[in-house]
């Protein structure tokens, strides 16, 4: 292919025909990415959402074959960015996903505050992060650690922006929950559905998924966990499910 970029590589996601670009050196996703555009309930025939924090824009993609809604995704690293704009042309999804250049705190007068069905994001998890991280590879300093936006940036920025009754949807790591679920009841998200991913049986969870919805009513339904890898190592019948979406 043409237009790939130094140790750039074409992969498939699971479970679609979805070609995606993307490099080690600068992002490669992870099954956070997958779990949370499976996780999320979506409207089917029309609507719009946005997806912050997008990277190469796996999410969308993914969000793309469960929905004819039109997706806007948001990224702030240029060479991301870029990436996830050659994914949507790699896939021919010109006319249902658009992605932006942007700073989620300063986003662009086209992307309209209060629009949106549904708004996701899997954001930085860590708060903190050394000189050393920083110039071994910012890109991935950036899409890892607080750097350029907090959890309360993410979560204030969704609320700005998701319709009144709309859903937001994030994944994260569960030692954040007690944050997440405060942030997002201080900016009118009451969290809803939730489901924490286990790595393996007897293993603390790694993965949060976590939706709410704008003004909703109280009251969070648990789903029951996921286990990724059982005994022998392979993925467990309950993980290739949800991840391979069937």
């Amino acid at each position: 292919m043409d237009n790939l970029y130094q140790d750039e590589r074409i992969d498939y996601i699971a479970g679609t025909d979805l070609k995606v670009i993307q490099s080690p050196s600068v992002f490669s996703f992870s099954i956070d990415a997958i779990l949370l555009a499976r996780f999320t309930y979506l409207p089917i025939q029309k609507g719009n959402i946005l997806d912050l924090c997008s990277g190469n824009g796996v999410i969308p993609l993914v969000l793309s074959t469960r929905t004819k809604a039109t997706i806007t995704g948001v990224e702030i690293q240029e060479r991301l960015w870029d990436m996830a704009r050659r994914n949507e042309e790699l896939n021919k999804l010109n006319q249902q996903l658009h992605f932006e250049l942007a700073d989620l705190n300063h986003l662009p007068p086209s992307i309209k505050k209060g629009s949106f069905d549904v708004v996701t994001c899997n954001p930085p998890y860590f708060e903190t992060v050394s000189e050393e991280e920083k110039n071994k590879n910012l890109h991935l300093a950036i899409a890892r650690h607080e750097i350029h936006c907090s959890l309360e940036d993410v979560i204030r920025v969704c609320s700005q922006y998701v319709k009144q009754k709309g859903k937001v949807t994030l994944v994260h790591r569960p030692e954040r929950l007690g944050d997440i679920i405060y942030l997002m009841k201080n900016y009118r998200i009451e969290p809803k559905r939730m489901q924490l991913v286990h790595p393996k049986k007897g293993k603390d969870a790694n993965i949060v998924l976590i939706e709410g919805i704008k003004d909703g009513s109280s009251g969070l339904k648990c789903l029951p966990p996921i286990t990724v890898y059982g005994l022998d190592g392979e993925y467990t019948k309950e993980f290739e499910e949800v991840y391979i979406g069937s």
